[in-house]
């Protein structure tokens, strides 16, 4: 039942073309829905930041919605959007979406205090605080979110195609399942792992690059 790594291995290799076809089509529709989700994520984010009732509103609706899972979410999506490409992407927005809205509301929210009283001091508008100070400050938090959200989009894109699809991981994974070819199903669950690890190294590089300025901790 449980095939040893030298099975796995040798799987993954007398069958990479077709592997390669299904992880192409998931890598696809990840790079597709993630960037999609972070943008809905850091709107929602600067809307909620920038307008505190309406935070105070939301916010635990926000909290509410991460409750339903999302693979109950898929025949919903399908009955309202149809087969195809547009469900697909919407599903993993709803998944990608939190993580980064939560760590940018509170990379935003932790601003320092007195820099902002000094730059009111000096004339400085709400725009001109925002990008010079909160947003710049944010970056940190953000990019703790951006990792979280990295990871869960590639899950998002495997479930989405679970409820309906004709090509990627998650569909393969499926077609192994009912062949119950275990030492092909870990195959795939190896290649979920490593998409999401080069994605979150990614990230990880981009902020190593972006927040060159955040002090090093002390070994």
């Amino acid at each position: 039942m449980l095939p040893s790594p030298g099975d796995i291995a040798r799987e993954s290799r007398g069958n990479a073309s077709g592997i390669w076809a299904h992880t192409a089509a998931t890598l696809r529709l990840t790079l597709i829905g993630f960037p999609v989700g972070t943008g809905v994520g850091l709107i929602v984010a600067l809307v909620l930041h920038l307008v505190p009732w309406l935070k105070r509103a939301l916010y635990p609706l926000l909290i509410l919605s991460q409750n339903v899972p999302s693979i109950a979410l898929g025949p919903l999506l399908i009955i309202w959007f149809g087969f195809g490409l547009l469900p697909k992407i919407v599903l993993i927005t709803l998944v990608c979406f939190f993580p980064v809205a939560v760590a940018a509301m509170g990379g935003l929210a932790q601003s320092d205090r007195i820099m902002m009283n000094y730059m009111k001091m000096a004339g400085a508008n709400q725009w001109q605080i925002f990008t010079k100070l909160e947003l710049p400050g944010s970056l940190p938090s953000l990019f703790s979110g951006l990792k979280i959200s990295a990871t869960y989009a590639v899950m998002g894109a495997v479930v989405a195609e679970w409820i309906g699809a004709d090509k990627g991981i998650g569909y393969y994974m499926l077609l192994q399942k009912a062949s119950y070819r275990t030492d092909r199903m870990f195959v795939a669950i190896v290649i979920i792992v490593l998409l999401s690890l080069v994605l979150f190294a990614l990230i990880a590089l981009l902020e190593k690059w972006l927040v060159r300025w955040k002090p090093r901790k002390a070994s």
